[in-house]
């Protein structure tokens, strides 16, 4: 007899409340960048995920919505990306399943986007990815990022979604080095 599951949760590390509770409004996308290469570096230091952080912020006014870390080893959900979080903590806080409805939102990763991470960004309905480290940067650590459209930027900005590469890409490559250092998990199915 199957047990069938009813609800799935997760729970973002007390760290992430006190980190993200004096974020200012106002910030550069390079500074919004900074700040989520902090939140990946934290993750990987305190040892409470992989070496991956989202964010969600209003375009016009740099307000942070939501911050995400990578919680797939913690808490044991494949699907527990930094972009995940985010996006899932952002509409939770938006009460919306649609970013784009009443101010622009974008999404700032520390590393571009998975292809399941991708998919969520075409329905999240943020107008913008600003991302760090690339998917080459990942998968030279072993990290798997699924099979995406080569072009996948093109692929966003024909959805009317700006994508911004690159952004502090050396400080975010830092992370991912310093989470291989340290042993971490390089999780994939195969």
């Amino acid at each position: 007899m199957c047990k069938q599951p009813q609800t799935v949760s997760f729970t973002l590390p007390g760290w992430v409340r006190d980190f993200s509770a004096d974020i200012p409004s106002g910030m550069s996308v390079e500074q919004r960048m900074a700040i989520v290469i902090e939140a990946a570096r934290q993750n990987v230091l305190r040892r409470t995920g992989g070496p991956f952080a989202a964010a969600v912020f209003e375009i016009n006014s740099g307000k942070l919505v939501a911050l995400g870390v990578n919680l797939v080893t913690t808490q044991g959900l494949s699907m527990l990306h930094g972009e995940m979080v985010a996006l899932s903590l952002a509409q939770r806080e938006r009460n919306t399943w649609n970013l784009g409805e009443d101010v622009a939102h974008e999404l700032v990763t520390s590393t571009e986007p998975c292809a399941m991470c991708l998919g969520a960004v075409c329905w999240s309905g943020v107008t913008r990815v600003v991302s760090g480290a690339s998917e080459a940067d990942a998968r030279a650590l072993g990290f798997d990022e699924g099979p995406k459209p080569e072009n996948w930027q093109l692929e966003l900005q024909q959805r009317d979604i700006e994508v911004i590469p690159e952004i502090l890409r050396d400080d975010a490559v830092k992370v991912l080095q310093a989470y291989r250092q340290q042993g971490g998990v390089v999780y994939n199915s195969r």
